[in-house]
């Protein structure tokens, strides 16, 4: 005797969950992104076979332009606002001369012991400039420093 054949119960799968999921996602990557701040000064960097990765926080950024300006960058706001007023809150780096380089490392570094700092110069900027940034890093007793540069690809 033939079996009795049932049929088939077709089923339906929801993905309204899953579209939920897959914007909640997307909206959080939008939100979280930190995006690269605009430079105040176009710097060429000289290359190097240093593959060494500078660190992403509590970073203390002192940029030498190819005119010898010196411009003094901080990843913290609040750092930041502290040393150079509400003004230059929401400024990625401020211009500084070289004989007030000192006092502001000096309170950057007691607000905030854990900063790292980074040294980056144009490649045709005069060495007497960077030289002397240095010796203000070791007047004030920053002897480990980074110096920012391209990567040389062979």
């Amino acid at each position: 005797m033939p079996k009795i054949h049932r049929k088939r119960i077709g089923f339906k799968l929801d993905m309204t969950p899953m579209v939920d999921v897959g914007f909640l996602l997307l909206t959080f990557f939008m939100l979280t992104t930190q995006f690269k701040p605009s430079e105040d000064i176009q710097i060429t960097l000289p290359s190097s076979h240093s593959a060494f990765k500078i660190p992403d926080a509590d970073v203390i950024t002192l940029s030498v332009g190819k005119d010898g300006q010196i411009l003094l960058g901080m990843d913290s706001q609040i750092l930041r606002e502290a040393l150079f007023g509400s003004a230059a809150r929401l400024k990625a780096s401020v211009s500084v001369q070289t004989s007030e380089l000192t006092n502001l490392l000096v309170q950057a570094r007691t607000r905030n012991p854990k900063l790292k700092t980074v040294i980056k110069a144009d490649k045709d900027a005069e060495y007497g400039v960077i030289e002397d940034v240095m010796q203000i890093l070791q007047k004030v007793n920053i002897t480990r420093f980074n110096l920012v540069t391209d990567l040389e690809k062979n």
